[in-house]
């Protein structure tokens, strides 16, 4: 069976339906193909129980339903959050069919539109946007199978509380944001925790009385159109931050003070034993930096403005720095018995049969249009001025347009 239609966007997240709500509002012909059963997928079946978004509530800005709420600065829990793209859903009647997974993407013969093969019709569009974002499948090193049978392995995305874990210590490997979360939760619980610290940086909660991402948002950063210099560099880990108990900040120093042994990136393992690079120091270091960067910048705002907020001195903390570099650690000694790769994600984009990826297998585009009439990428990270909801109403507004302007005709009921 074969089904028409103007435009077919590949994937139900903050993206797909940011951009199904505009094309809504315009009354174009469209379809959104999200593979899962139920919206808010990411959050409902990949996060841990406690988790909560690390952005404020006013940040919230689908369009149609930007953050109205009585507390802008608190953190939407994972409940609210799924309730929230669900009711997202139900209030705008967006078409989204669940369950359906998209399989290949071809350019027609006569380039006139393209054909999509899913897991259940196929369909024929004039127009197809992707945007599934780029974590498709949880990355574990290629040396994860050295550790002994006995160590349970999970990735970030299985883990749910520390209830739920076998007795012992926790190896967490990565410290972006939820390597962080999960640590911390971890060692409160009363769970001795080893942690792999890597690339990401800090940046404070709060400071002087105003959230970061108020600050990021007074900067105009949040608007920034980001170009970063090479595919390495393109997508960097977001900073250490927790939207839980109300929004805190997460400061690997003040780990290493409660008792979390801090070590080195993770190089290997063999014979129940992992090999740890010699640059913890370095690492934190690197952590440290940006956080010193952004105060004293906002510092010199608030002088130069003349705001009226209270001075503020953050904690200078550096038990890190004090911490022995371990280049070896047997498991068992250690008695770990779980390790958790809080080691981000791949991506993949196989499923499209036009030549529209780099090398490494990067979309290429400009601003979300490809090289390709018709076909387009939406909700990548960066991409144009998204930054998870706060900013993903401009690209989603700006790829409506797009296909506004290819597609001239008006369809009946337009508005």
């Amino acid at each position: 069976m074969t089904e028409q239609i103007e435009t077919l966007i590949i994937g139900g997240g903050q993206a797909g339906l940011a951009l199904s709500y505009y094309l809504t509002q315009r009354g174009r012909d469209h379809v959104v193909l999200e593979q899962a059963a139920q919206a808010g997928n990411r959050w409902r079946n990949y996060c841990w129980d406690s988790f909560t978004w690390v952005t404020p509530n006013w940040t919230i800005r689908l369009p149609g339903a930007e953050y109205q709420g009585d507390d802008p600065d608190a953190f939407l829990t994972r409940a609210e959050i799924v309730a929230y793209f669900e009711q997202y859903v139900e209030r705008f009647n967006l078409p989204v069919r669940y369950g359906v997974r998209a399989m290949a993407v071809e350019q027609e013969s006569e380039g006139g539109g393209y054909v999509i093969e899913t897991s259940g019709v196929t369909f024929e569009a004039a127009n197809v946007v992707v945007a599934t974002g780029l974590a498709h499948q949880p990355r574990l090193p290629s040396f994860a199978g050295e550790l002994r049978g006995e160590i349970k392995q999970l990735h970030s995305t299985d883990y749910r509380n520390p209830e739920t874990l076998r007795p012992g210590a926790v190896l967490v490997v990565g410290s972006a944001q939820s390597g962080c979360q999960i640590a911390e939760e971890l060692y409160q619980s009363g769970r001795k925790v080893y942690l792999c610290v890597g690339s990401a940086v800090r940046m404070p909660r709060r400071y002087r009385s105003k959230d970061i991402f108020w600050w990021i948002n007074k900067f105009g950063l949040s608007k920034r159109k980001i170009r970063l210099p090479s595919a390495k560099t393109k997508f960097p880990a977001p900073p250490h931050l927790s939207g839980k108990a109300g929004g805190h900040s997460l400061n690997l120093h003040q780990f290493a003070q409660d008792g979390v042994v801090l070590l080195g990136h993770l190089q290997g393992a063999q014979a129940g034993k992992i090999i740890l690079a010699p640059d913890l120091k370095k690492n934190l270091a690197k952590a440290d930096r940006p956080e010193a960067i952004i105060t004293k910048l906002i510092d010199l705002y608030v002088l130069i403005t003349r705001m009226q907020l209270p001075k503020e001195r953050l904690p200078q903390l550096r038990d890190g720095y004090e911490a022995q570099e371990i280049l070896e650690l047997d498991l068992r000694s250690a008695g770990i018995m779980t390790v958790i790769w809080a080691t981000g994600y791949t991506f993949d984009f196989s499923l499209l049969k036009v030549p529209v990826l780099d090398r490494e297998g990067r979309p290429i585009h400009n601003r979300g249009v490809t090289n390709y009439p018709g076909l387009y990428f939406l909700g990548l990270p960066w991409q144009i001025r998204s930054v998870v909801l706060l900013g993903v109403g401009d690209d989603a507004a700006h790829i409506a347009s797009e296909i506004a302007r290819r597609t001239q005709k008006p369809l009946a009921g337009a508005k």
